[in-house]
């Protein structure tokens, strides 16, 4: 299987999940602004939405989106997905929010000429947004004791918070050195060149 990623991206939850997992997967560097991945393919080719991530199963089979492929890795290895009878729809409930919410918060760093004005309201909203799920934090994770696919999902959008001025409570604080010191964080961290 591949996975197609943009370093710093999103597709990063991805690696993380995959690595924590332990599935094989290769990876192709996708250059969003040209649409090219470093192999010289056309990405929206490969996926016509032109934003990562994508996998590609070894069977030609393709998914896209975070929740989706989160969720496939989950269904891969029951070890990353809560427990209990509700335990899947915590877990549906969590990737959800995170994606609809918490990363569309960050959006508007992401464009080009974006205001002062508009980056200040953003903050704003990516601080309230984490706020909830800081909130929620009883234990080392987001849904307990034990690390679910959700949480290089929140790690990731949580590196984008000090670039750009967001700033993390001191749970969720604590919460990103725990996620940062797991070796799979660690390498995948490595493999796009990235130091958060």
């Amino acid at each position: 299987m591949k996975l197609y990623y943009a370093i710093g991206a999103c597709s990063l939850a991805d690696r993380i999940a995959l690595a924590e997992a332990g599935i094989p997967c290769d990876f192709e560097r996708v250059d969003l602004h040209a649409r090219i991945t470093e192999t010289g393919a056309d990405y929206a080719a490969i996926n016509p939405k032109g934003y990562v991530p994508t996998v590609v199963l070894d069977g030609g089979d393709m998914i896209t989106e975070n929740i989706a492929i989160l969720s496939w890795i989950a269904e891969q290895s029951p070890k990353l997905r809560p427990e209990g009878p509700l335990g899947w729809f915590r877990l549906l409930e969590a990737l959800a929010y995170i994606s609809t919410e918490v990363h569309k918060s960050f959006h508007t760093f992401f464009i080009p000429d974006v205001t002062e004005a508009e980056k200040e309201k953003a903050r704003a909203l990516a601080t309230l947004r984490l706020d909830y799920l800081a909130a929620s934090l009883k234990d080392d994770y987001l849904l307990g004791s034990k690390l679910t696919v959700a949480d290089p999902y929140l790690f990731v959008i949580m590196t984008w918070a000090k670039p750009n001025g967001v700033i993390l409570s001191p749970p969720l604080t604590a919460y990103f050195e725990r996620m940062k010191a797991r070796p799979a964080v660690a390498a995948a961290l490595a493999s796009e060149g990235l130091q958060v």
